[in-house]
């Protein structure tokens, strides 16, 4: 069985990696098919992605893209999808900047992307991964879709989590209170 891979920019990576960000919010890519996106696996490595226009697009001061070796792909953290839900209010997108490091003028962007305003926002479980994943940078990466089928993964020395129990567990309370009443969570299937 192949590992699963979620194609997200190199920054937001970065701070997921180092517990500022908690959340992702995803629209889809022209690729997602006529089902749209969702997060449909429950466990899956960031794979990292390289443009430079994201730097002026997250709020961290004095953002820079990490360095990229050419040809290769740096895995460097697992995510544990611990909440799914499809926010269709704009007041509920703009609440979840505690927990994300995008520019508002992107978030507006990706929720108003379409005929069908909202967005589709993950509560995730980083880990940090020893050592880091390499691998070859092949074309089947490219393209404009969220989720790419990798190559099975090497063992991993270990995995530590980015926050501690109680501390993601507050994060998660935080979040999903924050998104009552204005949102629907969205389930991915067991075995996904």
């Amino acid at each position: 069985m192949e590992s699963i891979g979620f194609k997200e920019w190199a920054l937001v990576c970065e701070a997921l990696g180092r517990g500022e960000q908690s959340i992702i919010l995803r629209k889809g890519g022209v690729a997602e098919g006529q089902a749209g996106f969702a997060f449909k696996h429950r466990e899956f490595f960031l794979f990292p992605t390289f443009f430079h226009e994201q730097v002026e697009k997250v709020r961290t001061s004095g953002a820079q893209l990490p360095k990229q070796q050419e040809g290769q792909v740096e895995i460097r953290y697992f995510a544990k999808l611990e909440a799914s839900h499809v926010v269709t209010s704009w007041e509920a997108a703009a609440a979840l900047e505690p927990w994300h490091i995008l520019q508002a003028e992107v978030v507006r962007e990706r929720f108003a992307y379409d005929d069908a305003p909202g967005i589709d926002v993950a509560f995730v479980r980083v880990f940090r991964l020893q050592p880091s994943w390499t691998l070859p940078d092949e074309r089947r990466f490219g393209g404009c879709r969220s989720w790419v089928n990798l190559p099975s993964a090497p063992p991993f020395v270990h995995e530590e989590s980015v926050l501690g129990d109680e501390e993601n567990a507050r994060r998660l309370a935080d979040f999903e209170a924050a998104l009552r009443g204005s949102s629907a969570p969205r389930y991915v299937p067991r075995g996904a």
